[in-house]
């Protein structure tokens, strides 16, 4: 909602009224005649918005009569009003109060609620506002107000259980990370997000916005309020508006917190004695005797730890950050006069990671906003040229332990690490090489037991996994203009330039934990990037009716460019310690020594052109009729499939205000359904992919100089050019509702809707003959079919008490329909349970796209009886058609012979598990009384599972596990899930089954914040709100899922983003107990 130009056409509208002497009743001055002062007495009052912004132009009148009056620039009214009676206060956009007069009433302070269902509101859609009854797409407001009390880093985060139908999965928990956001389900195996539109320039990152900046967020899900943004709309759209200028007095406000963060669940690591005993019982398993510890230990060391008085070292929690600081502080200045406003704010957050130890895990950001606006010709209420500009500036550093992949996780490393080795010798130093092979009573030392061992400290001190570090500068400049020669046409011109440069730093020092855990170079690594980013947008509007026909056309064309102008990568080496640690890890402590640049990545263009139209019909606000057609060219495709057009259309129809719907007016509002089909396109597949591209490097495929045993570096071929793809093209179906009940206290809103995903890119075969297996080409297809439910309750009890209820729910069925590439799936996950394993995810006809692939299993062999069994009805009797083959025994897995073959091989492998959820939901709750204010938001994701392979990676048996280990199997009787635990990776353990994957529906509490306004008790005080609050998030999560968090969002492969929700050892969302403040003056 404008409220600006509401207040401000009201103010006018009654200025205007008093100038021409056209005076209302209820706008004129209250009578002053001698039986009226006899029968009312006069009051007072002042009204304000929930911010503590004066309303001008509220409506103050005596309920039932005509008496009234509108309050004035400062919000105040006075009002004669006889005891008994009751006034209204009334303002478009917000709900109506009563408030009733006793003869102890004088001055009444009123604070008027937003009423976001308000009929008559605008809600932003692509390149313009419409009024929100006259929607005929899916669509989803969520004010600034809202985002801004979650109290969170990212936007998202505070979006996450607002709108049904937009998912919303942290990647992780580790500051600065990113959201996977779904709209809809997953619609593509490349990149799923949204395109996100930031004040009207699409393709900004939502991530980098302070949340105390955002106006309003507005989701569009279907093909037909999305379609105007065309080519890059196939995964949907998020407008975000920050906040702009109002006319008025300058407002100054202040909202700051301090948090502390911590683990929510950690999982129980096995002490320095139970990992002997576990290790015994393993060597017992497979009939060997037990390890003879004093050969690998020194005697004091191995006694404390087998009297059980030093526990070992549970690596996981000298990795964990206790009470964690996040603190975040934001200003923000608004004001202006009739013909020109601003809006300026600066931000600050900070946030430190829950894990990180010795090193640094933390996320800082600091933004600058500036948005103004000026009117340049105004003739009465007609502005007919004005221009502004918008401007944002953020920097951001943050610095990770890494927990990308399986192989380079902070997390896992310290899971699994053995706890017989100390942190430190006994020197104070970090143990390391020479303490490895020294602690035997022998010449065995720790290293005797497994060549792999190590201090993982060490490594993550002196490696890229704990020394590196990004900082990144981005500007954001936006400029428009808008000439309006006639009240119902404008023209609106936009141009932009975003810049972007980053800096990223990896620092590996000298350090030996074992031959295959070493670094024999002191290295500094430093890669700079710039990035630009430009265009332009030209838009002509034209609204007029014929008779009670209206109608509004648009019309636009867009341009964009962006690319890098510079890539370089810096590294330095040295066999002696030059820097001693990151701290000082820069080249100009390089000592002389000769820095190469070793290259960068090439330039990288890519240009948009498009035009765009849309019409839009009503007649009598009751029959709506729209249609979009947008044409796209990008440079990512070859000439001959460069363009793409995308039409949308869409019908509504206000059945409320039929005559036959008179008799439900006293408990029906507003009744309207609504059904749209459009298409959308995405051209986010990457630059080149029709072309043939060279790399440089040495393949080991070419030899010169008589070198027989090396390759020789050069330039080759690194794709196979297929200049026929095309456009991923998305097609939606949508059937809605729109209704609300009982005077506005009731708000539903429901939608259907089917959409089919086509033209994917994968790879399919090609003939050897090319020099390559595969090339990039369109065939796959996805579908996702859902419904969506949202109930909005809001009441009040009494003149003090306020509350609301938000229920949203949404279930989505995804498949994938097509893989025309000769195998009709396509695999990934690869060696995501352990080195040589196979793939565990598939994108596969007739299945969810990424499911979990591998082996059913049906419970553990108990004896020899059991085996026959199993082998009778699975094998054909042969044990060797087993997938243990002969030496198959007791504690073995029953893998299913799921095609009946009586052969256990891949042909049995299926889906046993799926990454999405079948249900998401999210409860909003809120109350306010006499100050006070409570808000507790909520979500819930059901239906899914997680495949925890960080119980399983690595070379078996010298890891140390969890307490989990208890629940194998160790004896007839003792599990019927797990299988028995034996040194190696084992058929048991190194193949893909249902052991590795949980259901892990969880249901979070994730913000709970208890504000109180002093201001009720401080009546002299000079601010608008002075409130201040506590807040807890990620208070409680309910789930059975045994990890530390079910939300497992990460892509671990950036070629393969379809591949979600494996858990190899995840960063996990932290408890954050905060208290904070909002002031405004």
């Amino acid at each position: 909602m404008n409220s600006t130009i509401k207040k401000t056409t009201l103010f006018l509208g009654a200025c205007m009224a008093f100038q021409l002497g056209g005076i209302p009743q209820m706008l004129a001055a209250p009578s002053t005649s001698m039986e009226v002062m006899q029968q009312t007495k006069r009051i007072t009052g002042t009204v304000k918005d929930a911010t503590g912004m004066e309303v001008i132009g509220a409506n103050v009148v005596v309920k039932g009569t005509t008496n009234g009056v509108i309050t004035d620039l400062d919000g105040k009214f006075s009002l004669d009003v006889a005891p008994g009676s009751i006034i209204e206060i009334s303002y478009i956009g917000y709900m109506t109060q009563e408030i009733p007069v006793t003869a102890q009433t004088s001055d009444l302070q009123i604070t008027l609620k937003e009423d976001s269902q308000s009929l008559d509101e605008v809600v932003v859609v692509g390149y313009g506002v419409q009024k929100k009854k006259l929607v005929t797409g899916a669509t989803v407001e969520v004010k600034g107000d809202e985002v801004a009390k979650r109290n969170t880093i990212s936007p998202l985060s505070a979006l996450q259980n607002q709108s049904p139908g937009v998912n919303i999965v942290a990647s992780s928990g580790q500051p600065g990370d990113g959201f996977k956001v779904n709209i809809r389900g997953a619609g593509t195996n490349g990149d799923t997000a949204p395109i996100y539109v930031i004040d009207g320039v699409a393709g900004g990152d939502i991530n980098s916005l302070n949340p105390a900046d955002i106006e309003r967020i507005d989701v569009l899900k279907d093909a037909a309020s999305s379609a105007i943004y065309g080519a890059r709309a196939a995964n949907g759209v998020i407008l975000v508006t920050t906040k702009q200028g109002k006319e008025g007095k300058v407002q100054v406000s202040y909202d700051g917190n301090i948090g502390w963060q911590n683990v929510v669940k950690m999982p129980d690591m096995l002490t320095a004695k139970e990992y002997m005993a576990v290790q015994d019982q393993i060597n017992f398993n497979a009939g060997v005797s037990p390890f003879n510890w004093s050969q690998y230990l020194d005697a004091d060391l191995l006694e404390s730890y087998q009297n059980g008085s030093n526990p070992g070292t549970n690596w996981l929690e000298l990795l964990r950050n206790k009470n964690a600081i996040t603190t975040s502080h934001s200003v923000n200045v608004t004001g202006g006069s009739e013909l020109s406003k601003f809006s300026t704010g600066v931000g600050y957050q900070y946030q430190d990671g829950i894990f990180g130890g010795p090193v640094k895990s933390d996320y800082s950001r600091f933004t600058i906003r500036l948005n103004s606006e000026h009117i340049l010709w105004k003739n009465k209420d007609l502005d007919i040229i004005k221009f502004g500009e918008n401007v944002y500036y953020q920097h951001t550093s943050n610095q990770g332990i890494q927990i990308g992949n399986q192989y380079s996780n902070s997390i896992y490393s310290m899971m699994g690490a053995n706890p017989l080795v100390p942190l430190y010798n006994s020197q104070g130093e970090l143990f390391d090489y020479d303490d490895l092979i020294a602690q035997g009573s022998g010449s065995m030392g720790l290293l005797g037991l497994n060549q792999y061992i190590n201090n993982p400290m060490n490594t993550l001190l002196n490696t890229t996994s704990g020394n590196n570090k990004s900082r990144n500068h981005n500007l954001s400049a936006i400029g428009y203009i808008e000439i309006q020669p006639l009240k119902d046409l404008k023209y609106k011109g936009q141009v932009y330039y975003k810049q972007n440069s980053s800096l990223y730093k990896a620092y590996n020092g000298i350090y030996k934990n074992n031959n295959n855990d070493q670094n024999t170079d002191d290295y500094l690594d430093e890669n700079m990037t710039i990035g630009w980013n430009w265009g332009m947008t030209h838009t002509l509007s034209y609204a007029f009716d014929i008779k009670e026909n209206h109608f509004d056309v648009l019309v636009g064309t867009e341009y964009s460019r962006e690319g890098n102008n510079m890539s370089e990568r810096i590294e330095g080496h040295a066999t002696t310690s030059i820097f001693g640690d990151f701290t000082h890890a820069y080249f100009n402590n390089f000592s002389g020594r000769t820095a190469g640049i070793v290259g960068g990545y090439p330039t990288n263009d890519h240009s948009i052109l498009s035009y765009f139209g849309r019409v839009n019909y009503d007649l009598k606000e009751t029959y709506m009729l729209s249609a979009i057609i947008r044409s796209d060219g990008s440079s990512n495709f070859s000439n001959g499939h460069r363009w793409g057009y995308f039409p949308s259309f869409s019908a509504g129809w206000v059945m409320s205000n039929e005559s036959w719907m008179e008799n439900t007016k006293n408990w029906m509002d507003f009744l309207k359904v609504r059904a749209s089909w459009g298409q959308n396109g995405n051209e986010n597949i990457g630059a080149y992919k029709y072309a043939s591209t060279y790399a440089f490097g040495d393949l080991g495929l070419y030899s010169f100089n008589n070198n027989k045993n090396g390759g020789t570096q050069g330039a080759y071929p690194s794709l196979l050019p297929n200049n026929e793809i095309t456009w991923e093209t998305s097609e939606q179906t949508n059937v809605g509702l729109d209704a609300r009940f009982l005077n506005g206290r009731l708000n539903a809103n429901f939608d259907w809707y089917s959409k089919k995903t086509k033209d994917l890119l994968i790879d399919v075969p090609v003939s050897s003959i090319n020099g390559f297996s595969s090339m990039v080409a369109n065939a796959g297809t996805v579908k996702n079919t859902g419904i969506e439910l949202a109930l909005n309750w809001r009441d009040e009890v009494g003149s003090d008490f306020s509350y609301g209820i938000g229920l949203n729910l949404a279930h989505n069925k995804n498949e994938v329909t097509e893989v025309n590439n000769g195998t009709h799936y396509v695999n990934g996950g690869n060696a995501l349970l352990s080195e040589g394993t196979t793939y565990m995810a598939r994108m596969e006809e007739g299945h969810p796209i990424g499911y979990f692939w591998g082996y059913k299993t049906d419970g553990v062999m108990q004896n020899q009886a059991d085996i026959q069994a199993y082998l009778d009805q699975n094998c054909g009797g042969d044990a060797s058609n087993s997938l243990q083959g002969t030496s198959i025994a007791p504690g073995d897995l029953k893998f299913v012979d799921v095609n009946g073959d009586g052969v256990i091989n891949d042909s049995d492998k299926t889906e046993i598990g799926n990454p999405h959820p079948d249900l998401t939901m999210g409860l909003n709750l809120d109350f306010s009384w006499k100050g006070f204010d409570l808000n507790i938001s909520t979500y819930g994701a059901f239906g899914m599972q997680v495949a925890h392979t960080y119980r399983k990676f690595g070379n078996g048996q010298f890891d140390n596990y969890s307490s989990n280990v208890y629940n194998y199997w160790h004896g007839e009787g003792t599990s019927n899930r797990y299988p028995i635990l034996l040194p190696g990776n084992t058929v048991n353990h190194i193949n893909i089954s249902d052991i590795y994957v949980d259901d892990a529906d969880y249901f979070r509490i994730q913000n709970v914040t208890l504000g109180y306004d002093i201001k009720r008790l401080w009546k002299s005080c000079k601010f608008q709100q002075l409130r201040l609050y506590v807040s807890a998030q990620n208070l409680f999560t309910f789930t059975g899922y045994k990890g530390m968090d079910p939300e497992c969002g990460t892509a671990l492969n950036d070629k393969e983003s379809w591949v979600t929700g494996v858990d190899v050892g995840n960063y996990p969302q932290a408890r954050t107990y905060m208290v904070g403040v909002n002031v405004k003056f």
